[in-house]
Protein backbone atom coordinates (compact mmCIF):
# COMPACT_ATOMS: atom_id res chain seq x y z
CA UNK A 1 0.00 0.00 0.00
CA UNK A 2 2.98 2.48 0.88
CA UNK A 3 4.58 1.49 -2.43
CA UNK A 4 1.14 2.74 -4.49
CA UNK A 5 0.77 5.52 -2.34
CA UNK A 6 4.42 6.44 -3.33
CA UNK A 7 3.71 6.32 -6.98
CA UNK A 8 0.48 8.64 -6.82
CA UNK A 9 2.76 10.65 -4.91
CA UNK A 10 5.28 10.96 -7.68
CA UNK A 11 3.03 11.04 -10.23
CA UNK A 12 0.68 13.87 -8.69
CA UNK A 13 4.00 15.61 -8.23
CA UNK A 14 4.92 15.26 -12.11
CA UNK A 15 1.28 16.53 -13.54
CA UNK A 16 1.43 19.43 -10.73
CA UNK A 17 5.02 19.99 -12.42
CA UNK A 18 4.17 19.84 -15.82
CA UNK A 19 0.95 22.04 -15.54
CA UNK A 20 3.56 24.72 -13.64
CA UNK A 21 5.22 24.69 -16.62
CA UNK A 22 3.51 26.06 -18.87
CA UNK A 23 4.36 29.07 -21.14
CA UNK A 24 2.54 32.08 -20.87
CA UNK A 25 2.34 34.59 -23.87
CA UNK A 26 1.72 38.17 -24.07
CA UNK A 27 0.04 39.74 -27.50
CA UNK A 28 0.89 42.58 -27.73
CA UNK A 29 -1.84 44.48 -30.13
CA UNK A 30 -2.67 48.30 -30.98
CA UNK A 31 -5.64 48.29 -28.44
CA UNK A 32 -4.07 46.97 -25.34
CA UNK A 33 -2.06 43.50 -23.76
CA UNK A 34 -3.33 39.81 -23.48
CA UNK A 35 -1.84 37.76 -21.48
CA UNK A 36 -2.23 33.55 -21.63
CA UNK A 37 -0.78 30.48 -20.19
CA UNK A 38 -0.43 27.85 -22.74
CA UNK A 39 -1.42 24.36 -22.24
CA UNK A 40 1.52 22.17 -23.19
CA UNK A 41 0.77 19.82 -20.51
CA UNK A 42 -2.80 18.83 -21.73
CA UNK A 43 -2.60 19.82 -25.69
CA UNK A 44 1.23 19.18 -26.90
CA UNK A 45 0.71 19.24 -30.15
CA UNK A 46 -1.36 22.20 -30.54
CA UNK A 47 0.16 23.87 -28.24
CA UNK A 48 3.86 23.28 -29.45
CA UNK A 49 2.44 24.25 -32.90
CA UNK A 50 1.07 27.92 -31.49
CA UNK A 51 4.76 28.35 -30.12
CA UNK A 52 6.75 27.44 -32.73
CA UNK A 53 5.32 30.28 -34.74
CA UNK A 54 6.00 32.55 -31.76
CA UNK A 55 9.84 31.79 -31.25
CA UNK A 56 10.21 32.32 -35.17
CA UNK A 57 8.48 36.05 -34.67
CA UNK A 58 6.08 34.65 -37.74
CA UNK A 59 2.84 36.66 -35.62
CA UNK A 60 4.80 39.65 -35.66
CA UNK A 61 3.09 42.39 -37.65
CA UNK A 62 -0.27 40.25 -38.11
CA UNK A 63 -3.93 41.32 -37.17
CA UNK A 64 -6.96 40.10 -35.50
CA UNK A 65 -8.96 40.13 -38.48
CA UNK A 66 -12.44 38.65 -37.48
CA UNK A 67 -14.95 39.28 -34.88
CA UNK A 68 -17.73 36.85 -34.62
CA UNK A 69 -20.89 38.15 -33.00
CA UNK A 70 -24.01 36.90 -32.17
CA UNK A 71 -25.46 39.27 -34.65
CA UNK A 72 -23.63 38.58 -37.81
CA UNK A 73 -23.54 35.38 -38.60
CA UNK A 74 -26.51 34.94 -40.10
CA UNK A 75 -26.27 32.07 -41.72
CA UNK A 76 -24.98 29.79 -38.61
CA UNK A 77 -27.91 27.93 -36.69
CA UNK A 78 -25.28 27.62 -34.16
CA UNK A 79 -23.78 30.99 -32.75
CA UNK A 80 -20.53 31.86 -31.57
CA UNK A 81 -18.47 34.53 -29.95
CA UNK A 82 -14.92 34.68 -30.85
CA UNK A 83 -11.99 37.25 -32.86
CA UNK A 84 -9.60 35.39 -34.68
CA UNK A 85 -6.19 36.41 -36.21
CA UNK A 86 -3.19 36.08 -37.17
CA UNK A 87 -3.38 33.98 -40.69
CA UNK A 88 -0.34 34.04 -42.50
CA UNK A 89 0.59 33.60 -45.80
CA UNK A 90 0.62 29.94 -47.08
CA UNK A 91 4.80 30.34 -47.64
CA UNK A 92 5.16 31.38 -43.98
CA UNK A 93 3.29 28.63 -42.87
CA UNK A 94 4.28 25.36 -41.14
CA UNK A 95 2.57 21.96 -42.19
CA UNK A 96 -0.66 21.02 -40.48
CA UNK A 97 -0.71 19.27 -37.61
CA UNK A 98 -3.00 16.43 -36.32
CA UNK A 99 -6.58 17.73 -34.37
CA UNK A 100 -6.22 17.43 -30.34
CA UNK A 101 -9.99 16.92 -29.43
CA UNK A 102 -11.02 18.69 -26.40
CA UNK A 103 -12.69 15.14 -25.74
CA UNK A 104 -8.90 14.36 -25.47
CA UNK A 105 -6.57 16.97 -23.91
CA UNK A 106 -9.69 18.28 -21.07
CA UNK A 107 -8.94 22.04 -22.95
CA UNK A 108 -12.04 23.25 -23.99
CA UNK A 109 -13.76 26.25 -25.26
CA UNK A 110 -14.58 28.40 -21.99
CA UNK A 111 -14.34 32.10 -21.87
CA UNK A 112 -10.90 33.12 -22.92
CA UNK A 113 -9.79 30.16 -24.75
CA UNK A 114 -7.16 30.23 -27.85
CA UNK A 115 -8.07 27.83 -30.44
CA UNK A 116 -6.36 26.98 -33.83
CA UNK A 117 -8.51 27.86 -36.34
CA UNK A 118 -9.26 24.64 -39.50
CA UNK A 119 -11.39 23.78 -42.26
CA UNK A 120 -11.71 19.70 -41.74
CA UNK A 121 -9.42 17.35 -38.92
CA UNK A 122 -5.93 17.86 -39.21
CA UNK A 123 -5.61 21.34 -41.34
CA UNK A 124 -4.75 24.00 -38.79
CA UNK A 125 -1.68 25.84 -39.38
CA UNK A 126 -1.25 29.49 -37.96
CA UNK A 127 -4.90 31.20 -37.43
CA UNK A 128 -6.26 30.98 -34.24
CA UNK A 129 -9.14 32.62 -32.17
CA UNK A 130 -10.00 33.28 -28.80
CA UNK A 131 -13.40 32.49 -26.76
CA UNK A 132 -15.38 35.26 -25.76
CA UNK A 133 -18.28 33.29 -23.35
CA UNK A 134 -18.12 29.69 -22.83
CA UNK A 135 -18.34 27.83 -26.60
CA UNK A 136 -18.93 24.18 -25.99
CA UNK A 137 -20.05 24.02 -29.98
CA UNK A 138 -16.74 24.20 -30.12
CA UNK A 139 -15.37 21.42 -28.81
CA UNK A 140 -15.61 17.62 -29.59
CA UNK A 141 -19.15 16.52 -30.57
CA UNK A 142 -20.25 20.33 -30.61
CA UNK A 143 -22.40 21.37 -33.75
CA UNK A 144 -20.88 24.22 -34.54
CA UNK A 145 -18.61 22.19 -37.25
CA UNK A 146 -20.46 19.77 -39.17
CA UNK A 147 -17.82 16.71 -38.60
CA UNK A 148 -18.09 17.23 -34.80
CA UNK A 149 -14.60 17.35 -34.21
CA UNK A 150 -14.32 20.10 -32.69
CA UNK A 151 -11.44 22.74 -32.44
CA UNK A 152 -8.27 22.28 -30.75
CA UNK A 153 -8.29 24.29 -27.61
CA UNK A 154 -4.42 24.77 -26.00
CA UNK A 155 -4.56 27.84 -23.99
CA UNK A 156 -6.24 30.25 -22.09
CA UNK A 157 -6.13 34.53 -21.17
CA UNK A 158 -5.07 34.95 -17.60
CA UNK A 159 -5.53 38.69 -18.39
CA UNK A 160 -6.58 41.44 -21.13
CA UNK A 161 -10.11 39.98 -21.68
CA UNK A 162 -10.86 43.68 -21.82
CA UNK A 163 -8.96 43.68 -25.27
CA UNK A 164 -10.01 40.62 -26.35
CA UNK A 165 -13.81 42.20 -26.05
CA UNK A 166 -13.22 45.69 -27.36
CA UNK A 167 -11.20 44.05 -30.06
CA UNK A 168 -14.76 41.67 -30.81
CA UNK A 169 -17.00 45.18 -30.90
CA UNK A 170 -14.90 47.04 -33.26
CA UNK A 171 -16.20 48.22 -36.77
CA UNK A 172 -16.59 45.52 -39.23
CA UNK A 173 -18.37 44.55 -42.27
CA UNK A 174 -19.86 41.17 -42.17
CA UNK A 175 -17.17 39.40 -39.86
CA UNK A 176 -14.20 41.42 -41.09
CA UNK A 177 -12.95 44.29 -39.01
CA UNK A 178 -12.83 46.89 -40.90
CA UNK A 179 -9.54 47.98 -40.42
CA UNK A 180 -8.15 44.64 -38.92
CA UNK A 181 -6.79 45.31 -35.29
CA UNK A 182 -3.32 45.09 -35.06
CA UNK A 183 -0.87 42.42 -33.36
CA UNK A 184 2.47 43.95 -32.79
CA UNK A 185 4.32 41.06 -31.13
CA UNK A 186 3.29 37.94 -29.91
CA UNK A 187 6.17 36.65 -27.48
CA UNK A 188 7.03 33.78 -24.67
CA UNK A 189 7.09 35.89 -21.35
CA UNK A 190 10.13 34.90 -19.51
Amino acid sequence: MRAILRVMIVLGAAFVASAADNPKIVIKTELGDIVAEICQDKAPVTAGNFLRYVDAGLYNDTTFFRTVKMDNQPNNAVKIEVIQGAQLPEDKEFPPIKLERTSVTGVTHVDGALSMARDGPDTARSSFSICIHDQPALDFGGRRNPDGQGFAAFGRVVSGMDVVRAIQLRPAEGQTLRPAVKIITIKKLE
